[in-house]
């Protein structure tokens, strides 16, 4: 049974094009960048030629890309030197419904002795944007606001944000991993001084990512060793991974228009239709701004790791809205911050589609959701205001 892939927000496949282009270093061309032989020399000239690409695809110079290992490490080490260089500010602004990456990091600033404000999102997930101009302070180090977010979809207005920070001199970073290749960036116009990135959600490997800081910022490493990365990122380069990134920062800048315009039409049709077809199903997150390949739906009264669980059975992979573990009745944080009832909280579904996503695919959904969510319901001991009461115990 082939899989139905509908979990792309997680990661994505890795495409043919990037795998090619990458095996050559995992094979023969295994040499060191840093070595001074021309062996290594030669590895040295395709890691340019991947910064390359990268910064043509966000609309930077290439001198303003640093490679990572991944979103997470971009984040850290974008917040961690803000606030390194900066040390007579000791507040930081950021969003209730930031990725762990940036959340945990502000917790371990709150405890280190920062002032952390979390910003709050309305019913549709929404930023005020009011709430965020009132917050910034003298001492403000940095404001981390997410592009778009992971689990609705919902895409903040960066543009109008960067230019409420930048009018106060204050550093900006934000989380990019879901929008790079689903929405244009031109950082040539986006006023943001540091914006991290991970190859495996456009089509690229896990294990490599970059960070990029804009020219002029003070920048403090969070790995120090080695040279590479012109000091500001030490450590032997991942040089399979950095050629793939590369590759396919290229082709999610060419792939832009698709991901907006096929790749949109196909969530409306599966979208439209569950919410037609089965009853007591809500959207999560503002129905306009947000990710033209994301998903996030409710369904009342059942558990949407159960509806997974079912879905599994058919080949369908998507993902849960809830970060519901056993024993625990707490939906995920984006679904709190939300305000999203209990009897909808759980049984939040998110499909994330991607450029190899099928018409055929969607109507396998389709045509196997209605009976599973039917199936589930029947089995289902709470109905109505029962449902709500236990939920809220």
């Amino acid at each position: 049974m082939k899989e139905v892939y509908l979990d792309n927000n997680a990661t994505t496949m890795v495409a043919p094009e990037v795998l090619e282009a990458m095996l050559p270093y995992l094979r023969s061309d295994y040499g060191n960048a840093s070595s001074m032989h021309g062996f290594g020399g030669k590895v040295g000239k395709v890691i340019r030629q991947a910064r390359e690409q990268t910064a043509q695809a966000l609309g930077c110079s290439a001198e303003e890309i640093i490679f990572t290992s991944c979103g997470t490490e971009s984040d850290n080490t974008a917040i961690f030197s803000a606030v390194r260089s900066q040390p007579e500010k000791r507040h930081v602004v950021t969003t209730r419904v930031e990725h762990p990456a940036v959340l945990n990091v502000a917790s371990h600033l709150e405890i280190a002795g920062y002032e952390v404000t979390s910003l709050k999102v309305d019913e549709q997930g929404r930023l005020d944007l009011q709430e965020l101009e009132d917050s910034l302070r003298p001492d403000t180090a940095l404001v981390s606001v997410m592009h778009a977010n992971n689990e609705s979809g919902v895409v903040f207005p960066l543009e109008r944000i960067a230019e409420i920070v930048k009018s106060r001199d204050i550093l900006l970073h934000t989380d990019a991993v879901q929008t790079v290749g689903k929405l244009p960036i031109d950082l040539q116009t986006l006023a943001v001084d540091f914006l991290a990135l991970s190859a495996h959600k456009v089509h690229g490997p896990k294990g490599v990512g970059a960070l990029f800081v804009r020219r002029g910022v003070p920048f403090r490493p969070f790995m120090l060793g080695g040279h590479q990365e012109k000091g500001r990122r030490a450590g032997t380069e991942n040089v399979a991974g950095i050629v793939a990134l590369g590759k396919a920062m290229e082709m999610a800048e060419a792939g832009i228009v698709d991901e907006n315009t096929r790749v949109k039409a196909l969530r409306d049709r599966l979208e439209n239709a569950i919410m037609e077809s089965i009853p007591d199903v809500r959207r999560n997150g503002d129905p306009e701004n947000r990710l033209p390949n994301t998903s996030s739906l409710a369904f009342k009264y059942i558990e949407g790791e159960s509806i997974l669980l079912m879905l599994d059975q058919y080949g369908i992979c998507a993902s849960s809205g809830s970060a519901c573990t056993s024993g625990s009745l707490e939906p995920s944080h984006v679904l709190r911050a939300m305000g999203v009832p209990f009897t909808y909280a759980h049984g939040s579904i998110r499909f994330s589609l991607s450029r190899y996503t099928t018409d055929q695919e969607i109507d396998l959904v389709l045509r196997e959701l209605p009976g599973i969510v039917s199936r589930l319901r029947a089995m289902s001991p709470f109905t109505g205001d029962q449902a709500g009461q236990a939920c809220a115990c």
